[in-house]
């Protein structure tokens, strides 16, 4: 399916300069949708994948849906204070500042087989910092999945050792 025709584009959002993808116009059609939860989940299956991961927001919203349809867990990663029970952390830098990342220390066990996925690629901090909060328990990485990736932001070299899923590269 060609999901490009599905985003849409917003010129000088969040600031001038920035051509914004917008996932809300495909998350808005129910078969569109569903097929891309589909074609992740076949890419997840194929890895043998027995959790899925994904950074707030908008990767819980490719995640959850993502992990219902394997039958498997979603474990949320999120920002400081969001979490209830006790956590690990990972700072990395940004654009604009620097971030932290919390996740359940005893949300993945040892050996696990980790899909990673979000709505975007761009950078890479974002996933880079997921990965390395999995990694930290113990879990194995076996993919990595996204609804669309910006080629031109390079966030893939921070990916070179993993199966990279994007079903929309820009």
């Amino acid at each position: 399916m060609d999901y490009a025709k599905y985003i849409k584009s917003v010129l000088d959002f969040p600031t001038a300069g920035i051509n914004f993808r917008d996932i809300t116009s495909l998350l808005e059609e129910g078969p569109v949708y569903h097929s891309a939860i589909d074609e992740m989940a076949a890419f997840a299956k194929n890895k043998n994948a027995e959790v899925v991961v994904g950074p707030e927001a908008r990767g819980f919203v490719i995640g959850g849906p993502l992990a219902y349809s394997l039958g498997i867990g979603f474990v949320p990663v999120r920002k400081p204070g969001k979490l209830p029970r006790e956590v690990e952390t990972v700072s990395y830098e940004k654009e604009y500042g620097i971030d932290t990342l919390c996740i359940h220390k005893d949300s993945i066990r040892s050996g696990q087989r980790v899909i990673v996925t979000d709505d975007l690629l761009a950078t890479g901090g974002t996933i880079e910092a997921t990965i390395k909060l999995v990694k930290k328990l113990g879990g194995v990485i076996v993919g990595v999945s996204f609804l669309i990736e910006l080629t031109e932001l390079g966030g893939s070299d921070l990916l070179k050792d993993y199966d990279v899923l994007s079903l929309i590269k820009y």
